[in-house]
């Protein structure tokens, strides 16, 4: 029972102590310290004063602090949270701050090569902490009708948010209470008494906010020069800001009844070039009332809101300005403008606090489906994406962005392409090799903007690094082959430098056999640009080639990224074409700048339409090629799906660019070259049956419907052959690859084909290829058919090439009609939602 009576009631109070935290000294009765509070953790401030250590006087103004601050609710002013008192101990808990005095002096240690930042950020975050004061002594002064008479920079905090608060409450009185001056029990605040105090003939001149304007001035003093020494310091103004030269002045005047208003100094320092109307602080009182702001002004603010960040303090930009933004989007209607800042300022956040706040609103966001959410999220991604977990980035974030393949917006489907490139490394096999592949296929060969092809092509090359090697060897030459067929010059030159950027991933077989024969029909390119492109990627080539002839030890080496998921970056061969991959990531990244540039500068000369400059291939065109080919503003008017333009989304896609999985396993039991027959669909789309005598155009991607097992048959059927031939099996047919739609009009091709090397090694080949006796010694893969003149049997060939191609040519106009039915199905049932999957 004795225990009980004799315990410490301090235990009972719902904070545990810590450290004292320096600053206040001789200034205050007080001693700050850091506490947590219990069960929560939250970081707060306990304000302690030592009863039996004190006097009674001291003890009544304690006391009276504790009642007062208790009472007074104002966002400049110390906020209370709990108190305690005890027979040895007063306890008051207050948010966390720490003393004016130890912010400034952080503020001033900055590093050298920092410093004009700093003083930048400096300048307007004090005129924000001086306008807080101001603003709370208005409050006091004329809503409150108290003085507070213990104004200085002992009695101002800082929280955690930057923001100043008022405290140091141990004088406050009322107005009415007379006009008397309290007299201050510590003799280290006598410094800060108005020169009136000891002039009883100046007393009656005495308003209800005389004295704090007095304080108030001494405190702007010591913001700029430090602690006040003595009182007569305040004649220097020297490094007083020249804004502040004028109301300094008024303040610190002897005849107390000249000093303003704290509302009138805030009207007049909030004027044009005043010194409260600055960026920090326009900032800060709009997000304060951001709930009684019309849209139009939400939209207005956020878009000039990024740029500005970079001038604002750390901690006030994550503790402060971030909450704010985050509240708008949860519980107002930000839109997509507050995307920008609010992604910006989460960088800045640890990785657990990121996890927290910002995680949640990305997945929110990407479900949305707004079109200009939907872009700006695409156009931000490599702000957060390393932030993300693979997990959510698979099962929540990418079935989301998948949609934006199909959209008939080209922008969504422009920024969704890119947006593979930071993905990638987070995606899981299904979804990298089979579904982001199976849209690139049709986005290459189908889709009406040269820009997105082009840009489709790119991002393939710079994502083969996370392919699986199978599909790696599988898709890349045959997709890269595609984009070289293109009517778009610089849809040609992407599939040019993604070959020689990724050299590294191709048997050296596969480049004599295969890339060398298909590049050199480029060389009478028109644009020279390509011509430029290819001649230096020829050059690399049969420079390997020439190396592995001189030492054939080598080829190993040069072969060891083919089937590794993780690329050396000691491979020797990987070096010559450094040049060929910075060209390809300039030219990708020009794409989003250019889209940056355009949405901003040029949103009223940009229609959903594609742009002149692609109608209108050039050598003058590359840099403009993966520009944005819609602009933001027309997005943001989009809100229906009700244009004119027929979706991307078509049923019977897969059947013409992929061939049929079940076609493919059906033939899995044999191990003859597969070879469609003549009513197979084709792959080319409209604007690539043109260049179809080059003997490529009938190659496709290969069908990723599906991801079964990577060892089964039915994989290996799919893919090809399930490993590329050692060096002794080489060259392998044209035929084997299967990718379109007629291998057998490919082997009736002369030129780009190894047939003759392929009956020196297979006797039951077709007869047609027998012809210029290229059944020999098959070493250099071209047959002497294909430099002499025609016999009877080329003739025959030539014969069996224009009916093909008169059939592709009906197969083209079939497929057109086929399309004007369906947009014309399509128009009469209404537009498609986004997201939707028309059955």
């Amino acid at each position: 029972m004795w225990s009980f009576f004799s315990r410490d009631p301090s235990k009972d109070f719902n904070y545990e102590i810590g450290e004292p935290v320096p600053g206040l000294g001789d200034k205050s009765i007080w001693k700050l310290h850091r506490a947590k509070k219990k069960g929560t953790e939250e970081e707060v401030s306990v304000f302690m004063f030592d009863i039996k250590n004190s006097s009674e006087t001291q003890l009544d103004v304690a006391r009276s602090s504790v009642k007062r601050l208790k009472t007074l609710r104002h966002p400049s002013i110390l906020t209370y949270l709990d108190s305690l008192e005890t027979d040895k101990m007063i306890f008051m808990a207050t948010e966390f701050v720490i003393p004016l005095q130890t912010r400034l002096e952080k503020l001033s240690q900055v590093e050298t090569k920092e410093r004009q930042l700093a003083e930048q950020q400096r300048d307007l975050y004090l005129a924000w902490g001086i306008f807080q004061i101001t603003r709370a002594l208005s409050f006091l002064n004329n809503d409150g009708n108290l003085r507070h008479n213990n104004v200085c920079m002992w009695s101002v905090f800082v929280n955690s948010a930057g923001e100043w608060k008022l405290g140091g409450v141990e004088y406050v009185a009322g107005t009415d209470d007379g006009i008397g001056l309290p007299i201050k029990i510590l003799p280290a605040l006598d410094k800060y008494d108005p020169p009136e105090k000891a002039d009883p003939g100046r007393q009656r001149l005495i308003t209800k906010c005389s004295t704090d304007m007095w304080g108030l001035g001494c405190l702007i003093w010591e913001v700029f020069n430090g602690p006040l020494p003595v009182q007569s310091s305040l004649q220097k103004i020297e490094k007083v800001p020249n804004q502040l030269n004028g109301v300094y002045c008024e303040l610190v005047g002897a005849n107390p009844g000249s000093r303003p208003n704290p509302a009138d100094i805030i009207t007049r320092c909030r004027k044009t070039n005043g010194y409260f109307k600055n960026d920090l602080v326009d900032t800060l009182l709009f997000l304060e009332e951001i709930q009684i702001k019309d849209k139009g002004e939400k939209n207005k603010f956020f878009a000039a809101l990024t740029p500005l960040l970079d001038n604002f303090p750390k901690d006030v930009c994550v503790n402060k300005i971030l909450p704010h933004l985050i509240n708008a989007f949860v519980y107002g209607d930000a839109g997509s403008s507050i995307l920008a800042p609010m992604f910006k300022l989460g960088g800045l956040l640890e990785e657990a606090e990121y996890q927290k706040q910002i995680v949640p609103c990305v997945v929110k966001l990407f479900a949305s489906n707004d079109r200009a959410t939907r872009v700006r999220l695409l156009q931000q991604l490599e702000l957060f994406i390393g932030h993300l977990q693979a997990s959510t980035v698979n099962d929540q974030i990418f079935p989301q962005i998948a949609h934006g393949f199909m959209d008939t917006n080209p922008t969504i489907r422009e920024q969704t392409v890119k947006s593979i490139i930071h993905l990638a490394p987070k995606l899981n096999y299904n979804n990298l090799n089979v579904e982001v592949l199976r849209h690139f296929a049709r986005l290459q060969a189908r889709d009406e903007q040269a820009g997105i092809r082009t840009n489709t092509t790119v991002c393939l090359g710079k994502i083969a690094q996370h392919l699986h090697p199978q599909i790696r060897q599988r898709v890349l030459v045959s997709a890269f082959l595609r984009a070289m067929r293109d009517t778009f010059p610089p849809t040609r030159q992407a599939g040019i430098l993604a070959l020689a950027a990724t050299q590294q991933y191709f048997l050296l077989s596969e480049v004599a056999n295969r890339i060398l024969p298909a590049l050199c029909p480029l060389a009478l390119d028109p644009d020279k640009s390509v011509r430029d492109a290819l001649f230096r990627t020829v050059k690399g080539f049969l420079g390997k080639l020439e190396k592995v002839s001189e030492d054939p030890t080598l080829r190993e080496s040069m072969e060891a990224d083919v089937h590794t998921s993780t690329p050396s970056l000691s491979n020797a061969a990987a070096t010559w074409a450094g040049w060929a991959v910075t060209a390809v990531t300039a030219k990708f990244y020009r794409s989003q700048s250019d889209t940056a540039k355009s949405s901003v500068v040029h949103s009223h000369s940009k229609m959903l339409s594609k742009p002149g400059s692609l109608e209108q291939p050039s050598s003058s065109s590359i840099s403009t090629t993966t520009s944005s080919v819609t602009s933001m503003t027309s997005l943001e008017q989009e809100q229906e799906f009700s244009r004119g333009s027929v979706s991307d989304y078509d049923e019977t896609w897969d059947t013409e660019n992929w061939g049929d999985m079940d076609t493919l396993a059906a033939q899995s039991s044999t191990d003859q070259p597969r070879s469609p027959g003549p009513g197979t669909p084709g792959a080319s789309g409209t604007s690539l049956s043109t260049r179809s005598n080059d003997g490529w155009d009938t190659e496709e991607w290969g069908s990723l419907d599906e991801a079964p097992e990577l060892n089964s048959p039915e994989v290996a059927e799919a893919w090809g052959a399930s490993d590329f031939p050692p060096a002794d099996d080489l060259p392998r047919s044209a035929s084997m690859y299967n990718w379109g739609e007629s291998n057998k009009e490919k082997d009736d091709l002369s030129i780009g084909s190894n047939k003759g090397l392929m009956e020196a090694k297979s006797p039951g080949s077709r007869s047609g290829g027998s012809t210029g006796g290229g059944s020999g010694s098959g070493g250099g893969g071209w047959e002497d058919t294909e430099w002499e003149p025609m016999e009877p049997g080329a003739q025959a060939q030539a014969s069996r090439h224009d009916e093909a191609r008169r059939r592709r040519e009906e197969k083209k106009l079939q497929r057109q009609k086929e399309l004007e039915l369906r947009r014309a199905s399509r128009t009469s049932s209404g537009p498609m939602k986004l997201g939707a999957k028309k059955m």
